[in-house]
């Protein structure tokens, strides 16, 4: 496995995928390749690696659920954001690499009218558009700005946690849904008792969802979240 991280970083891919019964392929500039020389994966090969990535827990809900998400960490190099299944009754995983170093406003082209949300006391901002547009690069360059720069109290409810922020002028606490807590609902209606003035909604999977963020966003506090969408009608 070390190899095939080894060869996305230093080939500056996106993704990874790797599927019993192909050769591993990555993503680069776009476009999926097979890594040059490399054979098709084992099964064997595919459960070592879950085995090393997942804990007992985790390893569980993976084979109850067929399907999982989680994140990881490579030694300092880098995370990566990583959804293991089933395919064909054989287990697969694609891997997105998450930069190590959380991009500022400025390096993202942040429009001057998107920034000027930073500084807002409360509100709801919602980042939307497909998978893959750059939700989760935005908000982290968002949140980072604020963490830099605003003394403030900032919670991140997420699945899985992308970007690490460690505190900086604001104190920062994060959240993972299925480890720091059951439910994105659970820690919304707690994140009301913990004083925060910045929160952070991984995603708005359901009705509950939708009316606790918006609670939030109604009683003071600055929210931020996502919504998966192709256009403007449907968000």
């Amino acid at each position: 496995m070390e190899h095939l991280l080894r060869y996305l970083w230093d080939n500056n891919a996106t993704d990874l995928h790797l599927c019993a019964g192909t050769e591993p392929r990555v993503r680069i500039d776009g476009k999926l390749f097979a890594i040059p020389g490399s054979e098709p994966l084992s099964v064997d090969f595919l459960d070592a690696v879950l085995t090393g990535l997942l804990s007992e827990e985790d390893a569980d809900t993976y084979l109850a659920d067929r399907q999982l998400d989680f994140a990881f960490s490579w030694a300092d190099t880098a995370r990566f954001r990583a959804n293991a299944y089933f395919q064909l009754d054989r287990p697969a995983l694609a891997l997105r690499l998450i930069p190590s170093q959380i991009p500022t406003p400025e390096e993202i082209g942040l429009p001057e009218s998107a920034a000027s949300l930073l500084t807002r006391p409360h509100g709801l901002v919602l980042m939307t558009g497909p998978t893959g547009s750059g939700k989760s690069t935005t908000l982290a360059a968002m949140i980072g700005w604020i963490n830099r720069n605003r003394p403030l109290h900032i919670i991140t409810i997420e699945d899985p946690i992308e970007y690490v922020h460690p505190p900086q002028y604001a104190l920062v606490n994060q959240r993972e849904v299925g480890q720091d807590c059951e439910s994105f609902e659970q820690a919304l209606k707690a994140a009301l008792r913990e004083d925060p003035d910045v929160v952070l909604v991984g995603e708005m999977r359901d009705l509950e969802t939708i009316q606790l963020t918006l609670t939030l966003a109604e009683t003071g506090h600055l929210v931020f979240a996502t919504l998966h969408t192709n256009d403007a009608s449907q968000t």
